[in-house]
């Protein structure tokens, strides 16, 4: 049985983590305070951390945070909404980076018939970019509207 709670994030000291417990096995964890993520299989040694690590932006690694009580190791969360956008960490290093927001919008009719968004409806608008602070992650996705709830 799924079990889940609000913690306070052991990487950022805020109070807004959410703390999922999958199964007896795994545990996922979700700051919206800082905007990390990790679960019970993010240690340095198992196959699963290590298939994520293969594939990450070097800034990713750079901000890589291992939690000295448990071993988990904290990583950004990149967020993408097809019909609200994205949030993604961005900058050159570990000393200088923000988050970035970039939101999405609806294909045109021209658009709608270009083989290249096939099945698409919306696609993300790289002018609508905008940047957030490290402490600001939940303004990043306000910014998209990923915090307001989906009413149609």
């Amino acid at each position: 049985m799924q079990h889940d709670e609000i913690i306070k994030c052991p990487k950022s000291g805020g109070d807004l983590c959410y703390k999922i417990e999958v199964n007896d096995k795994i545990t996922s964890y979700f700051s919206l305070s800082c905007g990390f993520w990790t679960n019970s299989l993010m240690v340095a040694e198992s196959e699963f951390y290590q298939e994520q690590w293969s594939v990450l932006p070097e800034l990713y690694k750079d901000l890589a945070w291992t939690d000295l009580d448990t071993g988990l190791i904290w990583l950004p969360n990149n967020v993408n909404q097809i019909e609200l956008g994205m949030v993604f960490a961005e900058g050159p290093n570990k000393d200088d980076w923000h988050w970035a927001s970039v939101k999405a919008v609806p294909l045109t009719k021209k658009e709608k018939k270009d083989p290249k968004y096939k099945g698409q409806s919306f696609k993300t608008d790289m002018s609508t970019i905008a940047h957030f602070p490290e402490r600001d992650y939940m303004e990043a996705l306000d910014y998209i509207g990923a915090l307001v709830p989906n009413v149609k």
